[in-house]
Parts: C-alpha cells; structure tokens; sequence
C-alpha cells in the first residue's frame, strides 16, 4: 500500500491550495483518510480526518477554512486550504488507517509529504 501525497507550493497569506493523497489501492480500504502537518520546529499535529462513511474532523485552528474529502472513484483524498496564514505553513501528510477486518491489527499508511508555504 503506497500514499502519494501532492498538490504543496508556495502561496501568499489569503490564497489557496488542493492537495491530494493518491492511494495504491481501493481508498474504500482505509477506514479514515487523514492530514497531519508539521511546522517549523512543531510537533506534527492532526489536520482533519474523513470517514468511509464521509465523516470529517477537523483542528479547531482550520475549521471554516480546509475542506477534507474523499473520491472513492479515484482513490484519492483531498485537502481544500482557503484564506491560508502564515501559521499553515509546513510538511502536510496524509495518512490512510487500515482496521479489522481488511487487517489483523489496525496500521496506519504515511504519504512522503508536501511542503506548504504561506507567505505574508
């Protein structure tokens, strides 16, 4: 199982980006597709999750500005960044969780990651 993550670039404060996580196999696998990011001498925190079913969660600090979304058709998941700040600036991954019964024990996929820079 392979994640491609893709979509980072450099952006000014109050534009947007999309990103996208490619996944080897069926996306339908994955009981939640996720994004984490990790900022300048951060720790790598949880963006927003999406359920099989469709449900998201989302970090309190990008609520009403990232949309997270799933096509199962493509086997991709997406990232929608609007009015991006500076403080968004980082490595964004996505992550794909594999539960039981598609796995003995629950595993959790990692994308190579995307740098995302927002400038002032």
């Amino acid at each position: 199982v392979q994640l491609q993550a893709s979509g980072g670039g450099l952006v000014q404060a109050g534009g947007s980006l999309r990103l996208s996580c490619a996944t080897s196999g069926s996306i339908f696998l994955f009981t939640t597709m996720s994004w984490y990011r990790q900022g300048p001498g951060k720790q790598r925190e949880l963006v927003a999750s999406v359920s099989r079913g469709g449900t998201t969660t989302y970090v309190d600090a990008v609520k009403d500005r990232f949309t997270i979304s799933r096509e199962n058709a493509k086997n991709t998941a997406y990232l929608q960044m609007n009015n991006l700040i500076p403080d968004d600036t980082g490595v964004y991954y996505c992550a794909g969780l594999l539960t039981p019964p598609i796995v003995a024990n629950s595993v959790t996929y990692w994308g190579q990651g995307t740098l995302v820079t927002v400038s002032s």
